[in-house]
């Protein structure tokens, strides 16, 4: 691969395997990594690598071992993932995703330890073969390179955020209190039933006086749950998106930066972090199921002064906001900065 111009500052790898909900984690610490007050103290980096996503979706048999146990990683990638992998190689190597671990062994290897190799979420291997480690609370991961998050990291620059308000100007004329309704899905710990959303559409038709909803739902919220909220945004002349096809641009930033107060449904880390980021006042709203992973994601949010169980009512309350990609991005700069002193 031919060099390009050098790259002022570090140089950012973010790997994943394709999944948005993935890579947008990686994303998330990369951007606040590159906010100004961090910048500023890496940017005597130069490197002729280039920032970039890298999406690794390895096949065969090896799939079946477990991402340490992998003889040979570079054999499950298909000839145009190999060429991603070639140098010059990143300052940082942020990950998210099981099947990007057998590459970040490879990594450090490749550049003989200059890569700062960083893994998000539980790897569920042996630690050391990460530099930092950045698992979510609820996880329980304990080690000396590890640093503990609350939920998930997102981050939504403020020129994202002033560019979706722009976008969707409209909406800061919506009437009354303006309530953001995330519905989430199934899942491993979690069921989304046509009981829990009948329950969920009376509330909203109790509580739409004096208010304007904006309801969004996930990938994985059953399809006549999303055709119930969708009949009923109609009555109520809510905003509803499921998706840019059927739906238009995606107004979920400016939702999240413009509402008042938001009802999330409790099976996602993502959907409790985003309101959060925004200090927007959190009402959990109950699913079939549960784990004691997610009770202690919960618990996390209302020790945080985040987040309340939804008891029927819409409440409004302060707490400053919780923005956990930039603390795991200063431990990145530290990190970096022990190795390489800004002299």
């Amino acid at each position: 691969m031919i060099p390009g111009p050098t790259h002022v500052g570090p140089s950012v790898w973010c790997v994943a395997d394709g999944r948005v909900g993935i890579l947008n984690q990686t994303k998330a610490l990369a951007a606040a990594l590159a906010e100004p007050e961090r910048a500023a103290k890496i940017a005597h980096f130069r490197s002729d690598a280039q920032s970039r996503d890298v999406i690794l979706q390895p096949h065969g048999l090896q799939l079946m071992l477990r991402p340490d146990l992998w003889p040979v990683p570079f054999a499950a990638l298909t000839a145009d993932q190999r060429q991603l992998l070639s140098p010059p190689w990143p300052d940082v190597w942020i990950a998210a995703g099981r099947r990007s671990i057998p590459y970040a062994r490879m990594m450090r290897k490749l550049s003989g330890g200059k890569t700062l190799i960083v893994q998000t979420q539980d790897p569920k291997v042996s630690l050391d073969r990460f530099d930092l480690v950045i698992p979510p609370e609820h996880d329980a991961v304990t080690g000396p390179n590890v640093f503990p998050i609350l939920g998930s990291p997102v981050w939504f620059s403020a020129q994202r955020t002033a560019d979706a308000k722009t976008s969707f100007a409209h909406l800061v004329k919506a009437e009354g209190q303006k309530v953001l309704v995330s519905l989430g899905g199934d899942s491993r710990t979690h069921t989304f039933t046509e009981a829990r959303a009948a329950a969920i559409e009376a509330d909203l038709r109790k509580l739409s006086s004096g208010r304007t909803f904006w309801i969004t739902v996930s990938r994985r919220t059953p399809e006549a749950i999303r055709s119930r909220f969708r009949s009923l945004a109609g009555e109520l002349g809510a905003v509803f998106w499921e998706n840019e096809q059927r739906d238009g641009p995606n107004p979920y930033v400016a939702l999240l930066s413009l509402c008042d107060a938001a009802l999330v449904t409790e099976d996602s880390a993502n959907m409790l972090a985003d309101p959060a980021f925004f200090a927007k006042p959190i009402h959990i709203m109950k699913l079939e199921g549960a784990s004691p992973r997610f009770d202690r994601l919960h618990q996390g949010f209302i020790a945080a002064g985040a987040a309340r169980w939804f008891d029927g009512d819409i409440q409004t309350w302060s707490y400053q906001p919780i923005r956990e990609a930039a603390r795991a991005a200063d431990e990145i700069v530290r990190l970096l900065l022990q190795r390489h002193p800004n002299r």
